[in-house]
């Protein structure tokens, strides 16, 4: 099998690519290295990633190119099984900041690579990575009970928020538009050209090789920052809630996607309600772990911040017999083992 990997430098995209290269699969990684530029942000480990792949896994192929490059993505497609499509601008502060990068890399990115699929004589399936971020402000109109440390839904929504949740009238943030739109796009595209398509709505994903920022990847943020005494910002009052989910799990949903009798799927993936923990709970089991507390500082709310984010997992569980393995702490004591081991990269 011939696997295509936008973003595969990327944190996600390297931990897919890896594993399909030790099950002896043709890894393509395909990645512009941007990350840095479009976060605005001085990075020394840009190509860390890069290098592990190439020193580790040498024989996955690495092309720098830009998902943008219509031609030179068009060329890379043909012959290919598999696309997964994680290459994208992950920041909602940079999607305020700058939306137009946001919408020429999330939507003018996804459209090349469905366009190019579409026209591949092999018709490759399609894993895309979607956010939960699609449902926008209408997930703050759920009713939330505010307990010491965390935030937690009404019991209707104890387990969390369906596929079927909606996603109008509401805020969503450029990065929310742009990841919906991309959502949409590939949708149709299975419906009206007959592709497998994949999409997978992820809440927060954690993991090795996590350069979590203030941005975006806010566990290994804050387990970074912990174990080198940096100080932590939290929008908001620390008690806002996520389903975090381990990496290694997510490739596994995605794999289940791709080794079923499904044509179409759409699926909300995180930890679900077993794995929910608010920021403040984060570091004290950070805390629990290293004996560390960095400063923390408040500031005001992000705009269009959910208060609580946890994914039903009923849907895939019942059509992909999935769900998740990896425990909380020990998913946290695998991030900070590699943190700590890997200290002179941050």
């Amino acid at each position: 099998m011939k696997i295509l990997v936008t973003g595969g430098a990327g944190f996600i995209g390297s931990h897919i690519a890896e594993y399909y290269s030790k099950r002896g699969e043709e890894v393509i990684v395909y990645d512009n290295l941007s990350r840095a530029e479009i976060l605005g942000k001085e990075m020394k480990n840009i190509t860390y990633i890069w290098d592990y792949l190439r020193e580790k896994h040498p024989g996955i192929t690495l092309l720098k190119y830009d998902i943008r490059d219509l031609e030179r993505l068009r060329e890379t497609v043909e012959g290919v099984d598999v696309i997964f499509h994680t290459a994208a601008q992950t920041a909602v502060t940079t999607s305020v900041i700058d939306p137009q990068i946001d919408f020429s890399v999330n939507v003018e990115g996804t459209f090349n690579v469905l366009q190019v699929a579409r026209e591949s004589k092999k018709k490759p399936a399609i894993i895309f990575c979607s956010t939960n971020k699609v449902y926008g402000d209408n997930v703050n109109s759920i009713r939330v009970i505010e307990e010491e440390k965390h935030y937690r839904f009404e019991d209707k929504y104890d387990k969390g928020v369906p596929e079927n949740f909606p996603i109008d009238l509401c805020e969503h943030t450029p990065y929310g538009c742009s990841k919906l739109t991309g959502d949409i796009y590939t949708q149709d595209y299975g419906h009206l050209y007959g592709l497998k398509i994949g999409v997978f709505r992820m809440s927060c994903i954690y993991g090795e090789k996590q350069f979590g920022v203030e941005d975006q990847g806010w566990v290994a943020h804050f387990v970074i920052s912990t174990l080198l005494g940096r100080p932590i910002t939290i929008y908001g009052d620390g008690k806002q809630v996520r389903d975090v989910l381990y990496v290694t799990d997510l490739i596994e949903a995605y794999d289940r996607f791709l080794t079923s009798d499904l044509k179409l799927g759409v699926f909300n993936i995180g930890g679900g309600h077993k794995n929910k923990i608010s920021l403040l709970e984060l570091l004290d089991i950070i805390a629990e772990s290293t004996g560390k507390r960095s400063e923390i500082r408040f500031a005001d709310w992000r705009p269009s911040d959910q208060k609580v984010y946890i994914s039903n997992l009923s849907r895939i569980k019942q059509l992909l017999g999935w769900e998740p393995k990896t425990d909380i702490k020990l998913g946290i004591k695998n991030l900070i083992d590699w943190v700590v081991k890997n200290k002179e990269i941050f």
